[in-house]
């Protein structure tokens, strides 16, 4: 039994931020029911190339994309622009704990499906909206979407080569970090909100908005500006605050050292072979390695060029200096590391026999997270779940498709 086996989730939401969220609970023991528009469904679905090949390589109508953050749940098919579609959606809504929604402020108002409305039917449900600007502010109106908050929330003013180099300007981060952001932040919201309802007895709604999580995940960089009124700037992939904390070039690469004391340091420049750095005054403390950066990143590139990526790393950490290779995802996902943690995973599938999973990073002792389904196919559930939590009879939903509403 999961820990949060004894909570059904009703997840309306579609593309990353929601679904990311819907997944975590899933993978905690959570019934997930997503629903989904009849004949098209989660958006995602159709985010591909790549699709999931079949044994016999072909694709699939599985997008990669959707396969990332669906697991664990049912997926049922409802037209809630009828009716008859929205009556089903709200007494599924009466019999679940936790409704997440990532459609547009006030958009599911006209069908009855708004906070309001299902706190009626509902009083102990917890409601999470997800947004790009949140219900309130003059920009509550608009779409948002990931790269466009990564854009407008300063986190791309942070990241790309600093002007004056080759490539330099702004570069969004290589996955929809806002919206994962976000969908962790609304996780969180709903675990903090089930533990109030589990003292006052009552639901609450719950605003999440793609720029509030942005700005928040700003963290030291934030401060960085709030304490100087700076603006910081990009410095590729250095680090604003200490020194040497960066990529360097090897003979036959590249690699990552973070030094993150003066002690670490002090060691690096005896592997370096430049024992003499951690006595200049110019780079015995971080501070004046950070104010003395042009002076010393230079002399420790000259230096990491003669040896090759292993060395530098089968050295360094030896002494106690933490660094690492840059891994593709290939590389990655068969460092022996990630091969002893079991961060992939496969499931069986009903159109490809099995489909590879990212583990989930959640390890509890008791109730550790389960992997009990992949990703549904579209509306793979509706009859067992209309049928077990509604309790209609094979007629009734005979009908219900007969009329279009699944």
């Amino acid at each position: 039994m999961g820990a949060l086996s004894h909570l059904r989730v009703l997840d309306l939401s579609r593309v990353l931020a929601g679904p990311w969220s819907g997944q975590i609970l899933a993978d905690l023991g959570a019934d997930v029911i997503k629903v989904e528009r009849p004949g098209s469904g989660d958006d995602t679905r159709a985010w591909g190339p790549p699709f999931l090949k079949d044994a016999e390589g072909e694709n699939t109508s599985e997008a990669a994309y959707y396969l990332s953050a669906n697991r664990n749940k049912r997926s049922v098919t409802i037209d809630f622009t009828q009716a008859e579609g929205q009556r089903l959606v709200r007494e599924l809504a009466a019999k679940s704990d936790i409704v997440i929604e990532n459609f547009k402020v006030g958009g599911l108002a006209a069908y009855g499906l708004d906070y309001p409305s299902l706190k009626a039917v509902n009083p102990q449900l917890i409601y999470c909206s997800v947004t790009g600007f949140g219900q309130t502010g003059p920009y509550a109106k608009r779409a948002g979407y990931d790269f466009m908050i990564q854009g407008l929330g300063g986190l791309m003013s942070l990241t790309g080569r600093p002007d004056g180099e080759e490539a330099a300007g702004p570069v969004k981060v290589g996955v929809a970090l806002t919206d994962i952001l976000t969908g962790l932040y609304s996780t969180v919201a709903i675990l903090a909100a089930l533990a109030h309802r589990d003292q006052a007895g009552i639901g609450q709604h719950i605003d999440m908005a793609l720029l509030d999580v942005q700005v928040a995940c700003l963290a030291n960089q934030a401060m960085n500006y709030l304490t100087t009124g700076n603006p910081p700037r990009r410095l590729g992939n250095a680090h604003p605050n200490i020194v040497p904390y960066q990529d360097f070039p090897t003979a036959d690469g590249d690699f990552i050292l973070t030094v993150g004391n003066d002690g670490q340091f002090r060691k690096f420049a005896e592997v370096a072979g430049q024992p003499q750095w951690a006595d200049d005054p110019r780079f015995a403390s971080n501070k004046q390695r950070v104010a003395n950066r042009a002076e010393l990143i230079p002399l420790i590139r000259q230096a990491t060029v003669f040896k090759t990526t292993a060395e530098w790393v089968h050295q360094l950490e030896a002494a106690g200096v933490p660094c690492g290779p840059i891994n593709d995802l290939a590389q990655m996902f068969q460092d022996p590391q990630v091969l002893a943690r079991g961060l992939a995973v496969s499931m069986p599938h009903a159109l490809a026999g099995s489909v590879p999973q990212v583990a989930s990073p959640i390890r509890l002792s008791e109730t550790p997270v389960e992997y009990r389904q992949a990703p549904p196919l579209l509306g793979e559930h509706t009859e067992v779940v209309l049928t077990e939590v509604l309790g209609l009879d094979a007629e009734a939903v005979q009908r219900l498709r007969g009329a279009g509403v699944l």
